[in-house]
């Protein structure tokens, strides 16, 4: 049996894979790889204690479920825990836990030196000779943590950043990569980085660059024939911010620049935090060198945003501003736009412009006009949530009872037909169904496709509802 530990893993993976989103199974399951079985223990080694704390705090259920389905109910999990980031004599360490057991590692993460250079410059290919202390950071002051609304889609990403803003350079997440879509807050968590830790640590220099502008500055240096003060201005950095870092791909030359001064930075134990629109391993056209330095650290990802995270944005966003709007105009337009946070702000702007221009009272009315000229030429996929939305306003129902354990016959059919609408007009996988739907598994999901097909062949009164329901989940 101990030589089937890859095979038991994997047949964990399958089970894992069905039950959680794909960003999610890329981060968090694909990096671990199975050690050894021996005494219905199985062993799996994990990239940091961070790595292993996320785990136990996220996924415990699961994984005790899914070990418990492949060696039985006495089967246990142990997690050996490898520091890379080159730290000299790391070694990996293992800990013994049951799935059950929480909590149960709280070492100090791997410190790494901090190396604060005397006499620093400022940028050299500019004026040569003046002490960096004047370099401008390139931070916007707005985007803070403060202005941060935390989600389940970002909590990774946020206390990896907060973690990093206390501890430059002294944590084992150096680099830093936050990767994610357009619009998911990048580069507002990035600033944020920035801000706190000019604030923390007023001595330390901190840099904001995009990638396009890097490569603007190297192509002009290497131009001016002074390309080592260029590499040596970048290398005085205490924390470099490089934005969009995909947009290196292609780019040889800037690659090999910006690979040698990683290296030092790195090596200083300075801190590097980057960002990019996907992860290192689905980056085209980036040297390999330089993408297993990207994947030292931790790579975190900003998803989209839940219904509560999108309403939460909105109030805030509405409380910066000091502007109120009616409850079920805030909801439509967190149920509207649910790929991008920019556009969602955007929305909100246009319709108080809207209300502010043409003296009207921001009505549900309003922002549905708006709505559908703000997104008509934009191809949007109806969300789970107001799928769920409009079934509870058609039947009346609150959208908790939708998702309770009640087994009413109003209740459960307007349930089995949300799980319908769902399969039918969004790709989630049905396990994703049957968890918004309150817990359900993919099997349940199955079954009430299968009660809504029949009933809508044979009950007239049944197949009229359809019809209705999807005329306005059409419109939308």
């Amino acid at each position: 049996m101990s030589e089937n530990f890859e095979k038991i893993w994997q047949n964990c993976l399958a089970v894992i894979k069905d039950n959680v989103s794909l960003q999610s199974y890329k981060t968090w399951f694909e990096p671990i790889r199975p050690v050894k079985l021996q005494d219905k223990i199985l062993t799996i080694q994990v990239p940091s204690q961070f790595f292993y704390e996320w785990l136990e705090e996220h996924y415990i259920t699961l994984l005790k479920k899914t070990i418990k389905k492949e060696l039985g109910t006495d089967g246990k999990l142990e997690y050996s825990i490898i520091m890379e980031n080159h730290v000299k004599n790391a070694s990996p360490y293992t800990v013994k836990v049951p799935t059950a057991n929480r909590k149960a590692l709280r070492n100090d993460p791997v410190s790494m030196p901090v190396d604060i250079s005397a006499n620093p410059i400022k940028n050299p290919f500019i004026i040569p000779g003046l002490r960096k202390v004047n370099v401008d950071s390139n931070l916007n002051p707005n985007y803070s943590f403060e202005n941060f609304v935390e989600g389940d889609c970002n909590r990774l990403a946020r206390s990896a950043g907060y973690a990093v803003a206390n501890k430059p350079g002294g944590t084992a997440f150096n680099p830093l990569l936050i990767y994610g879509g357009v619009g998911l807050g990048k580069t507002h968590l990035v600033h944020a980085i920035g801000i706190e830790i000019k604030n923390r640590f007023p001595s330390k220099t901190v840099l904001y660059v995009s990638s396009e502008k890097f490569t603007h500055q190297f192509i002009d240096a290497v131009k001016n024939n002074n390309t080592n003060d260029f590499i040596h201005f970048y290398q005085m950095i205490d924390v470099l911010i490089l934005d969009d870092v995909q947009f290196l791909a292609g780019k040889q030359k800037t690659q090999d620049v910006f690979f040698h001064i990683f290296n030092h930075l790195h090596q200083s134990g300075n801190q590097l935090v980057l960002t990019s629109d996907k992860p290192p391993v689905e980056m085209q056209g980036v040297e390999q060198r330089l993408l297993s330095r990207f994947k030292w650290g931790l790579s975190a990802d900003l998803q989209i945003p839940v219904l509560e995270t999108r309403i939460a944005i909105l109030q805030k966003k509405m409380y910066a501003d000091g502007i109120e709007l009616p409850k079920e105009v805030v909801e439509y337009l967190a149920y509207s736009i649910i790929t991008n946070i920019r556009e969602l702000e955007g929305a909100l702007i246009s319709l108080i412009a809207q209300s502010s221009l043409n003296k009207k009272a921001i009505t549900l009315d309003l922002a549905r006009q708006m709505i559908d000229k703000f997104v008509r030429n934009t191809a949007r996929e109806v969300s789970i949530d107001y799928i769920q939305k409009v079934v509870c306003d058609y039947f009346d129902l609150p959208i908790e009872l939708l998702k309770s354990k009640t087994r009413k016959r109003e209740v459960v059919q307007a349930r089995q037909i949300a799980m319908f609408f769902s399969k039918k007009m969004t790709k989630s996988s049905l396990a994703n169904i049957g968890m918004h739907c309150g817990g359900k598994d993919h099997a349940t999901v199955l079954h009430a496709c299968r009660t809504v097909n029949n009933l809508q062949e044979t009950d007239k009164t049944f197949r009229s509802y359809l019809e209705d329901l999807e005329k306005k989940l059409s419109i939308h």
